[in-house]
This record gives structure tokens, C-alpha cells and sequence, in this order.
């Protein structure tokens, strides 16, 4: 096919590019296009989530297609960009920027909503310091995996369009194919992009990006008082919703750096992120994470901590004397704990079937997790056990301390007015019956990565996709991990 053939081709698929963020200051980023692959190959496409974006994919050629996710043949409308910004890792301030990523613009929806086209393993920029810009493939569909199981989950997520294979290879500890994911963003915007903007001390240019903010996810702020300050109380609401659905799940996420908190609200890089399998509030699995600064029951002190960061960027802008402008952002980031909590106490109460509050479901919820925590059982099919509408199987649950717990939550259900047919109905919506289980993506990555074999990541995303269900089919998804598949440990995968 001629290079003009694939150009139409490409540009006819429904692209309605509207770049807003080139319009910011040109510090924020720097205009690069991807660098081209030798052979790309579409390893999967994303169909559903292309058509839910208005692009027919489906009318590509295999060939074209990887041409176009790989970066090599870009719609004319894209405007490809590296974006900067900053971000505290671990607690330390750094410079950073999209060092191998990038942005193809920001497409509109047929029914008008903006999000962003991104290209992540696409080649050095600018902001590389020293890497390659390249991405492995096993990373790249284990991020696709994990983001479209978020997503079906209900947790508010980047998501994955596609994944093609390169050609070439990257060297880590050992040389591994190369891939490219495509991403699809709300935006890409971070609090460690608020940090770069800080860090020039060009107040100007954090008002600048903090009202493209407000317009772009938070327009009804225009109208506040102090529009700045409910971008802070709303960046922060949106965040204690989203860290609190991470814990309803047994998410953890591994590495939350300031420069991976959106100010969208949703969940990004999925680099040493993980499900927890028996209930441990101290579980976690990624390398780096050495002293368990982003353990499992430690995410929430990191969100506010990372929300801390944002506000001090705002300071300029929350009040023209600083003393008042601490004041202003420190009463607002004391609040956190106690939305969090509000947020994690109302999932938790769907989880446990209860329509009606009372002030003793935080501790009868905690006596559940006390349980779980002693006698090491699985978090994600406990939970699904309390769903059936008979007393839960095994031994585990003969356990004279669930029983007393069992009594006394049966109880609580029978002083609402709601049916237990309606609670288990509640529970069930809100208890997944399958999560992506580390040792079964991990089986799913090594047959793409090292076999080629794509069956298995297929059958695993299409168990994924209905994970509230049901299924006989995908019970094998279910069981826990083996004592040997168990003992788990990620990493960032750059």
C-alpha cells in the first residue's frame, strides 16, 4: 500500500483532534514526534474503546493500524508534544518530563468529550535523561491488562487502545522486545506538572494552567468565590474517592509520586501496581519500594501527602499574603482523612450490604478485616462469599471469631427495612467475584511475551471485562495463588 493510501486510510477514521494544551505556555512542553519503529505489529487493539471514541479501527488494515499505533504514520491533525513537569519520588523533588511518551493530542468524542491520545514507548525526548524512550512489551499489555480491569471495576482509569509490537528490542537486564501502548487520558495532567510550573517561579504560569484546569475538568469553579481553592477541594474530593476504590478492591498501586497523581482524578501508570490476594494492610509488591512508603494501607496518608505538594503550588494564587494562603490550603488538606474515611466507610458499607448507616459499621467493617488479617484469608473471595445468600463455605468460616462476626453483622442487616435479597443484591454489585490476580496475568504476559501465544491475555481480559458476574467458565480465575505463585514482586517496567 502507498504511503499516501495509508495517510487517508488513517485520516478517515474519525479523528476530531482539538488541541487545547499547545496554547499553554510552550514551557509546559516541547513539539517532537514519535520515532519510528522498524516493524511494527499490532500485538492487540482495543476495538470496543475505539468505537465508544468515534474511530472506526475496525476499517484498518492489521498493517496500517500498527503503522499508526506504533507512531510511524500520524493523523494530520495530531500535534505531537512531550510534556513537562516535575515530581516528588519517594519524597524527593525531581525534574522530569515525558521521557518516553508522547502526546498525539486531544480528540473529541461524538458526543463531545476530550481526551487525550498518548504513545507511550515511543522514543527519546528531550526529557529522557539518559533512557532510551522505549517501553518492553510485557509492561505495556501488562498496563493494558490492569487499566481495563479498572476500568470494569468502576475505578475512574486511564485506559489502553492498543498495543503494537516494534521490532526492535530494549535492553534492560536482558534484551526483551520492544512494544508501544497507545493511552487514552481524560488528561495527562499532573500534580508533579503544577510542581514544574512552580519550580520556574513564574506565578503567571501556575494561574495560567490552573484555569486550563478548571476549564478543561472543573468549569463550574469559574463562578467561585476563590476558584483556586475549589480546585483544591475538588482535586482532593476526586482523590479521596479514587484512593478509597483502590482499597475497596485490594488495589495497590506501588509508586505514587507526585508526578502520578492526575488532577483528572484518575488512576495512571500502572508500572509495579498489584491486587492483593490474603488480607495484609502492610502488603507490597513493588521493587523499589523498600521501606512500604505506598503499602497497601499507606495510600491514603500518600494521596494527602501528594496533595500537600499541590497545594503548595497554589499558595500564590489561594491569597495574596502567604500567611493566609497557608492557612487557606492547610484547612483544606486536614480535611482529607475524614473524606477518605466518609468515602471508604460508604464502599464498605455496599460491600457489607448495608443501606442504612449507623456509627458502628466503621468497627464492625474492622472487625471483618481484623479477621481476615489473622487467619490470612483472601480478600477479593471473602468478601464474595458474604454475597451468597447461604452461610459461606470452608472451614475458614467455621472459625469461632467469624461466626460471632457473622452474628453480629446478620444482625445489623435485620434492623433495615430493606430485604436481604436486596443487600445481597447491593453486595454483589459492589463485591467483584474476579480481580486480576497477579499469578494470572503474570501466566497471561509470558505466553505474549515469550511464546507469542495471545490466547491467554485474550481469555483473561474477556473474564475481566464482566468481573461482577457470576461465570462458571472463569472460576479458574478465581483461585488464590499457590504458596510458590505468591510470593510476588513488581517492578516499573521503564
Amino acid at each position: 500500500m502507498s504511503q499516501a493510501n495509508i495517510k487517508q486510510d488513517i485520516n478517515s477514521i474519525g479523528w476530531q483532534f482539538d488541541n487545547s494544551y499547545i496554547h499553554l505556555p510552550e514551557s509546559f512542553y516541547v513539539q517532537i514526534s514519535p520515532v519510528s519503529v522498524r516493524a511494527p505489529q499490532v500485538a492487540i487493539l482495543n476495538f470496543a474503546l475505539a468505537e465508544s471514541l468515534g474511530l472506526d479501527v475496525a476499517s484498518l488494515s492489521e498493517e496500517t493500524a500498527a503503522l499508526l499505533f506504533a507512531g510511524n504514520n500520524l493523523p494530520d491533525a495530531a500535534h505531537p508534544i512531550a510534556q513537562a513537569y516535575a515530581g516528588h519520588q519517594f519524597g524527593n523533588f525531581t525534574m522530569l518530563g515525558d521521557g518516553r511518551a508522547i502526546l498525539l493530542g486531544e480528540h473529541l468524542t461524538p458526543t463531545g468529550e476530550r481526551f487525550d491520545i498518548q504513545l507511550k514507548g515511543s522514543g527519546q525526548t528531550p526529557f529522557s535523561r539518559q533512557g532510551d524512550g522505549r517501553a518492553a512489551l510485557a509492561p505495556m499489555l501488562r498496563e493494558y491488562i490492569i487499566s481495563e480491569a479498572m476500568h470494569a471495576l468502576k475505578i475512574p482509569t486511564t485506559r489502553s487502545l492498543a498495543v503494537v509490537t516494534t521490532g526492535e528490542s530494549v535492553t534492560r537486564e536482558t534484551m526483551l522486545p520492544g512494544a508501544i501502548l497507545a493511552r487514552v487520558a481524560a488528561s495527562h495532567v499532573r500534580v508533579g506538572t503544577f510542581e514544574y510550573a512552580a519550580k520556574t517561579g513564574d506565578v503567571s504560569a501556575i494561574k495560567t494552567l490552573a484555569d486550563y484546569m478548571i476549564q478543561r475538568h472543573y468549569p463550574a469553579l469559574k463562578q467561585a468565590d476563590n476558584p483556586y481553592l475549589e480546585l483544591l477541594n475538588s482535586v482532593m474530593e476526586r482523590q479521596a474517592s479514587l484512593v478509597a476504590k483502590w482499597l475497596l478492591v485490594g488495589f495497590i498501586h506501588g509508586v505514587m509520586n507526585t508526578d502520578n497523581m492526575t488532577i483528572s482524578g484518575e488512576t495512571i501508570d500502572y508500572g509495579p501496581c498489584a491486587f492483593m490476594d490474603d488480607y495484609d494492610p502492610n502488603t507490597v509488591f513493588s521493587s523499589i519500594d523498600y521501606h512500604g512508603r505506598y503499602c497497601y494501607h499507606n495510600q491514603s496518608h500518600a494521596a494527602q501527602w501528594n496533595l500537600a505538594r499541590f497545594a503548595e503550588t497554589l499558595l500564590p494564587l489561594l491569597h495574596p499574603t502567604q500567611e493566609r494562603a497557608i492557612t487557606l490550603a492547610e484547612k483544606t488538606i486536614n480535611l482529607f482523612p475524614d473524606l477518605f474515611q466518609d468515602y471508604w466507610l460508604m464502599g464498605m458499607r455496599n460491600k457489607l450490604g448495608l443501606f442504612t448507616k449507623e456509627t458502628e459499621d466503621i468497627n464492625l467493617a474492622k472487625m471483618l478485616l481484623t479477621w481476615m488479617q489473622k487467619n490470612h484469608a483472601d480478600y477479593t473471595n471473602s468478601f464474595r462469599a458474604l454475597a451468597a445468600e447461604d452461610f459461606p463455605e470452608g472451614d475458614l468460616f467455621r472459625n469461632k471469631e467469624f461466626i460471632e462476626w457473622h452474628t453480629r453483622w446478620q444482625a445489623r442487616l435485620s434492623r433495615q427495612e430493606n430485604s436481604k435479597q436486596s443487600s445481597f443484591s447491593l453486595m454483589q454489585a459492589n463485591n467483584p467475584a474476579l480481580i486480576p490476580r497477579n499469578h494470572q496475568v503474570e501466566k497471561a504476559l509470558t505466553a505474549a511475551s515469550e511464546q507469542g501465544d495471545y490466547a491467554p491475555m485474550q481469555q483473561l481480559l474477556m473474564a475481566l471485562s464482566n468481573p461482577f458476574d457470576d461465570i462458571t467458565e472463569h472460576n479458574n480465575y478465581r483461585t488464590p495463588p499457590s504458596p510458590q505463585e505468591g510470593i510476588y514482586q513488581t517492578y516499573c517496567g521503564t
